[in-house]
C-alpha cells in the first residue's frame, strides 16, 4: 500500500468534493479487509501494530470523505487552501444578521422552554445547510473557487455548532419533561 495516498486515493476514488458513496462503502470495505488487525492476529508485534496503523487510517479516511463538510475541509486543505475556521470569523453582513437572528431564536426558544420554536429553528438551519451544501458542491467542482468554498465551510461550521445547541436545548426539555 502506498503510505502517501491521500484519503481519496485510499479509497479509490477520484479526488473531488462529489463523490459516489457506494464506491466509497466499496473502497472502505476492501481496504478494511486488506488491513483488519484480526488477519495479522499470528503475524509478529510489527506487523500487527502496522496493521493497526493502516486500519486507523483506513478508518479516519473513511469517515472523513463520509461527513460532507469533512470532506470539504479535507479536499481544501489538498488544494493548499486555510479554511481558517479558527482565526478568520470574518462573514458577510447578511449572514452576520441571520446569524444574529437565529442566536436570538434559539435563545428565547430556550428560555421559553418552547420545544416547537427550537423545532422550527432546526427545520430553517436544516434548509440554510441543505442550500449552502449545494453552493460548495459548486465551489468545489470542477472550477475550483477555494476562497469561496472556505467561506462556505466557515457559514457551515456556524450552522453546525448553533444546530448541536438547538439539539442540546431539546434534549435538556424532553429530559425535564419525564
Amino acid at each position: 500500500m502506498n503510505e502517501t495516498a491521500n484519503h481519496f486515493e485510499l479509497m479509490g476514488l477520484p479526488v473531488a468534493y462529489a463523490i459516489d458513496a457506494a464506491r466509497l462503502e466499496e473502497g472502505y470495505r476492501a481496504l478494511q479487509s486488506r488491513v483488519h488487525p484480526d488477519r495479522y492476529a499470528n503475524a509478529s508485534p510489527a506487523e500487527r501494530r502496522v496493521a493497526m496503523q493502516w486500519a486507523t487510517r483506513a478508518n479516519e479516511a473513511y469517515s472523513t470523505l463520509r461527513d460532507p463538510l469533512n470532506r470539504a475541509r479535507y479536499l481544501l486543505a489538498l488544494r493548499g487552501f486555510d479554511t481558517g475556521e479558527e482565526t478568520n470569523t470574518a462573514m458577510p453582513a447578511d449572514f452576520l444578521m441571520q446569524q444574529m437572528q437565529w442566536r436570538e431564536a434559539a435563545s428565547d426558544a430556550r428560555a421559553s422552554r418552547d420545544g416547537a420554536a427550537l423545532e422550527a429553528l432546526r427545520k430553517d438551519l436544516s434548509g440554510e445547510r441543505s442550500g449552502l451544501f449545494r453552493e460548495l458542491e459548486g465551489a468545489l467542482g470542477a472550477k475550483l473557487d477555494g476562497a469561496a468554498g472556505c467561506a462556505l465551510v466557515r457559514k457551515l461550521r456556524f450552522l453546525e455548532k448553533l444546530d448541536f445547541e438547538v439539539d442540546d436545548a431539546l434534549e435538556q426539555l424532553h429530559e425535564t419533561a419525564r
